[in-house]
């Protein structure tokens, strides 16, 4: 298999995962919001400010917790990532 399909694949499989992802971020938002007449959602003040903070800060200077919240994301990538090295030895 050529390299660019390979990465193709591997763009694909990443992008699920992404998507997957997104939709449970989603979810939760949704959740913590309270739902308008006009469809829109109001989210609780106090959620926009921490989210505010998290967003204005460095991963590096992110609580444990919060560290362990991203950490929690990103090893839903790494069974593809692993799998594709793997394939390619």
């Amino acid at each position: 298999m050529k390299a660019e399909q390979i990465l193709n694949d591997l763009l694909e499989q990443l992008a699920d995962i992404e998507h997957e992802r997104w939709s449970h971020w989603q979810k939760y938002m949704h959740s913590k919001g309270v739902r308008q007449g006009d469809g829109s959602l109001l989210i609780p003040a106090e959620l926009v400010e921490q989210w505010d903070r998290q967003i204005a800060t460095p991963y590096a200077e992110l609580s444990d917790l919060e560290k362990e919240s991203d950490r929690e994301q990103v090893r839903k990538y790494l069974p593809t990532i692993i799998n594709a090295l793997s394939e390619q030895r």
